[in-house]
């Protein structure tokens, strides 16, 4: 029979933003491990375990920090932790690529935090650069242990958890430091911090400057250039949204045909039961019909979407588009991170909004997660290709397809323009102030790891926020099935809403039955042109389309022209986001007017562009 592993020490991983820290977190735990927030602040954490020598250790992955001098939320919990002496070691990771950089924080820790332990990782990659570096050599500059690994690949691993053990077990004495005494001297002693770095760095290793950053200095040239750095990013943005869609096509619709396909025998064992007419509608054609019809379309964009965009971020290429776009954020009054959360929300909105957390400066982030829902997500992406596909572009072809796909990336460059604009106008009345400088690392260009990388965003970003779909599309199927099945005064509660809408409608180039569909679609946007179908042809329920020819020729017969599909483009565009990013909104800010502001600031903008297109129709 074997031993029950006993309980072991707490170590404390630490490290700067890039270094693999998440990589040496993974491969120590297995991914046994647990993801929340730290209390009192919306920074994410995660905590593993793992069993060496018949103990079980605890794994504590801190926030990515640069310093311990709190420039944000995260670096605020990476330093309280360790001052807390919770921990009974601490694992700095370092970047092997760049290691004078990353030394400045070793010794920060060093000075708050006993026993340390420094793994210099990613040693592969520094050997591709041409740089070596001298482990032996950096433990006694350091006066702490010292382990190389190469943790993509595995490699160092073993004789890291043996260092581990060695040291909780028998901690070595800790270095006397100059001015190790003095209170309050962070300020004074971070110069010579910097410089102490600088002096280790060249004593340990031996680069050739030149071959180390051939490569990088090569892609950049490319991908940060002002003649092609946009272009470029335009392009794999183009190529990542294709793939998306062309590949979410028929994963979505089995996806749909098994969950819809249990809907009959759902409804077998309510009317068994002697369930009443109303129940079994809302449970079966409302709630869980809606909530089928959420997870099937939503969910294989997503999980096709998050694993590119976590592709581009483990390959080193997001951190070059915010270079890319910072300056047009500066100008609006923003921050250059801010262009990472507005390309997180094309794939989901509350994503985007929880990205913000990356911005330090809390006027500049209450931007950010107010302009989110100005980019279109993938619940709103299908019904813009649609329309395009329908209205503006249509036959066959490699030119068609190739004229759909422009028309779309110049809808997706007008929500960045009106996102700026947003920004701008934000950050000139309620929000007030100077824009923030801030350091921006470019990280070597890496392979992705493809593996971590589906767990990771399956389980942290898909996952998670078809969760908070599925939890607002229940009660909400409910509500839709209501609507369309009770009658007052010999007509449905559907039809009363929409005709109370369509004098607005008729102002926005649009009908009542339209804007309702996209209030019923506040659960997700996904469902707007079912709630539209189930309008038109009274079904009671969500209504699919067979194909874009047949959703075309109804749409037509029920008063749709070239104005009205321009006009639902503007309004897919730019209305309130849907109720999962709503929530994500207010439990970022805390607040019920910042929320109410993120949901009408795009909304009163799609109204007044629907508007100003009616108004100039009617004219011409």
């Amino acid at each position: 029979m074997a031993a029950t592993p006993g309980p072991g020490p707490t170590i404390a991983l630490a490290g700067n933003p890039n270094v693999g820290k998440s990589t040496v977190f993974n491969a120590l735990t297995n991914l046994h491990q647990h993801t929340g927030n730290w209390p009192g602040k919306t920074v994410a954490t995660a905590t593993g375990v793992y069993t060496y020598h018949g103990k079980t250790y605890t794994l504590v992955d801190l926030p990515g920090a640069y310093s311990l001098h709190p420039g944000s939320a995260e670096e605020e919990v990476t330093r309280d932790y360790l001052l807390s002496g919770q921990a009974d070691v601490t694992l700095v990771v370092a970047d092997a690529t760049c290691l004078e950089r990353n030394l400045a924080l070793v010794l920060q820790i060093m000075e708050i935090a006993w026993p340390v332990v420094v793994c210099v990782n990613l040693l592969d990659e520094a050997a591709k650069k041409h740089i070596a570096i001298d482990l032996a050599a950096l433990e006694k500059e350091l006066g702490c242990p010292v382990a190389g690994a190469a943790a993509r690949g595995g490699q160092g691993l073993d004789a890291l958890r043996q260092l581990l053990e060695d040291t909780a077990d028998n901690p070595p004495p800790r270095p006397e430091r100059a001015c190790a005494n003095c209170p309050g001297c962070w300020e004074c002693r971070a110069a010579a911090t910097i410089a102490r770095a600088s002096e280790i760095a060249a004593r340990v290793s031996v680069k050739d400057h030149e071959l180390s950053q051939r490569r990088d200095r090569a892609l950049d040239r490319l991908l940060t250039s002002k003649a092609t750095g946009i272009p470029v990013m335009l392009l794999l943005l183009a190529l990542v949204l294709w793939l998306t869609m062309v590949g979410a096509n028929v994963p979505s619709e089995l996806l749909s045909r098994l969950l819809l396909g249990w809907q009959e025998p759902l409804r077998g064992v309510l009317q068994a039961a002697g369930a009443p007419w109303w129940v079994e509608g809302a449970l079966v054609d409302g709630m869980y019909r809606t909530v089928a019809w959420v997870v099937s379309v939503m969910l294989p964009p997503m999980a096709i979407f998050f694993p590119l965009f976590t592709l581009l971020e483990d390959a080193g290429y997001l951190p070059r588009v915010a270079f890319n776009l910072d300056h047009f954020f500066q100008k609006s009054g923003a921050h250059g991170r801010q262009s990472l959360t507005m390309c997180m929300a094309l794939g989901c909105n509350a994503c985007g909004v929880m990205g913000c957390r990356i911005i330090q400066s809390p006027r500049e982030r209450l931007i950010a997660i107010l302009t989110n829902a100005f980019m279109p997500c993938n619940g709103r992406l299908p019904t813009l290709i649609a329309l395009i596909s329908m209205f503006f572009v249509t036959g066959d072809g490699l030119w068609s397809s190739a004229a759909a796909a422009g028309l779309l990336m110049g809808v997706i460059v007008l929500a960045v323009a009106m996102t700026l604009w947003a920004s701008r106008f934000l950050s000139a009345t309620v929000l007030k102030g100077e824009a923030s400088s801030f350091s921006l690392e470019l990280p070597p260009y890496r392979m992705p790891q493809v593996g971590q990388v589906l767990v990771r965003s399956i389980l942290d970003r898909t996952l998670f926020v078809l969760g908070r779909a599925v939890a607002v599309a229940a009660p909400a199927g409910i509500v839709i099935w209501a609507a369309a099945n009770l009658s007052v005064g010999g007509e449905s509660i559907l039809a009363h809403l929409a005709a109370i809408l369509q004098p607005l409608g008729g102002l926005m180039g649009l009908d009542g039955f339209i804007l309702l569909a996209f209030l019923l679609g506040f659960p997700a946007n996904e469902i707007v042109v079912p709630c539209i179908l189930m309008g038109y042809l009274s079904t009671g329920a969500l209504t699919d389309y067979g194909s874009l020819a047949e959703l075309h020729g109804l749409l037509a017969a029920n008063g749709w022209t070239t104005v009205t599909a321009v006009c639902a483009l503007l309004f897919t565009l730019f209305h309130f986001p849907c109720g999962a990013t709503c929530l994500t909104v207010w439990r970022e800010t805390g607040s019920k007017k910042w929320t109410a502001l993120a949901a009408a600031l795009p909304t009163a903008v799609g109204i007044a562009l629907c508007m100003a297109v009616h108004f100039i129709s009617v004219l011409l």
